[in-house]
């Protein structure tokens, strides 16, 4: 019983990293529909969220300004979460230049902010990105001709990373594989999630906001529930810096995590397979089993303890050993940095490191904690 069980919570641990994906590979992509009319999109509105920017914020207006956009009208905003620096008096100065200041007089978080920018425009279509986040040129291009597939209700761009000195960050295994599964869930049936930092949505799609709810999961759910869907498109791409202090980024997973599993709460809705069908089981798969994970991790390991120091097969010994050397590659790293410039190495303490930020957001939501505001991350 104890070695079933011990097996039954790695198959658990591993699910959403592997046999989703598998199932993902197995099962029958969704059905497209060529009888349905093609949208037109005439008007794109660009909602930069910012929430003291002043560093950033001149930049990515010029980045903003740069942007082709041939034929198409552009409605351009900053959506201030109550900024209390000079951010708002640097978007002033750009308004002869066609960008709006849409100012939340109380802080009271980034979809709320985003939710009044949504509401002053008029635009079919309506870009959400981040003031640290920077755009080729092209990126409107790509987004629109995603959005001539009338089934697509938003589309999320691809993150990738540079260097403080602007260098392009090769992809690690992580994005790679976080990349390689929003494409496996679009040809199944939609994303359960977009890129917070770069997306866009129909204006139908948004008129469905709730400002409790991640607007990268909110937005994927609002679609599913008017007959769309959302995709990831490889030609779309954000380009932000990296974090590179630990702590930081380690906080940023708990705040990300914390506030994800408090969206779900206030839609769970989401779970019933009746009514959500293909969608309910992407966000069982990708976060309910994502977030469950380090939960079977601990019932693994204790299973395991147990059954090494009894008369078990010998394997369980191995196993234990080498658990116990996963879970503390993190602070083995510590002693000896170079540890995390080996590939096999830097992805078993990126996975533990993961897991833990989960375990504690999962305590956080437990003990009734919710993050509505937002502090953008400094990189």
């Amino acid at each position: 019983m104890m070695e079933a069980l011990f097996w039954l919570c790695v198959i658990a641990a591993t699910y959403s990293y592997f046999w989703y994906p598998a199932l993902l590979l197995l099962l029958p992509p969704r059905k497209g529909d060529a009888s349905v009319p093609t949208i037109p999109v005439r008007k794109v509105a660009i909602v930069i969220a910012a929430r003291n920017e002043a560093s950033k914020i001149a930049g990515k207006m010029d980045n903003t300004l740069a942007l082709e956009a041939a034929g198409i009208e552009l409605d351009l905003m900053v959506a201030s979460d109550a900024s209390d620096d000079a951010t708002d008096a640097i978007v002033l100065e750009y308004a002869g230049k066609g960008i709006r200041l849409i100012r939340s007089p109380v802080r009271k978080g980034k979809e709320h902010a985003q939710e009044l920018a949504i509401a002053s425009t008029d635009a079919d279509v309506i870009v959400f990105t981040d003031a640290g986040t920077i755009l080729p040129k092209d990126a409107l291009t790509h987004l629109l001709d995603a959005f001539r597939d009338p089934t697509v209700g938003a589309v999320s761009s691809v993150d990738r990373f540079i260097t403080a000195d602007g260098t392009l960050q090769g992809e690690g295994a992580y994005v790679r594989y976080e990349m390689w599964l929003r494409d496996l869930e679009t040809r199944f049936h939609s994303l359960v999630g977009l890129s917070g930092s770069f997306f866009a949505a129909r204006r139908e799609v948004c008129q469905r906001w709730d400002n409790r709810v991640q607007s990268d999961f909110g937005t994927a759910l609002s679609c599913v529930q008017i007959g769309m869907r959302a995709v990831s498109d490889r030609r779309v791409i954000g380009y932000y810096k990296n974090i590179t202090d630990n702590r930081k980024e380690y906080q940023r997973k708990v705040r990300t995590v914390t506030r994800g599993m408090g969206s779900l709460r206030i839609r769970a809705e989401v779970l019933n397979v009746a009514r959500y069908g293909r969608f309910s089981f992407e966000v069982f798969s990708h976060k309910v089993m994502r977030w469950a994970t380090p939960w079977f991790l601990l019932g693994a390991i204790g299973i395991n303890a147990a059954l090494a120091f009894q008369d078990s097969h010998p394997v369980y010994r191995l196993l234990l050993v080498l658990q116990l050397a996963l879970y503390l590659s993190p602070l083995a790293s510590r002693i000896a940095p170079g540890l995390r410039k080996i590939g096999l190495a830097r992805i078993g303490i990126y996975f533990v490191e993961v897991n833990v930020a989960i375990l504690h957001a999962a305590l956080l939501t437990l003990s009734g904690r919710t993050i509505l505001t937002w502090e953008p991350s400094k990189r």
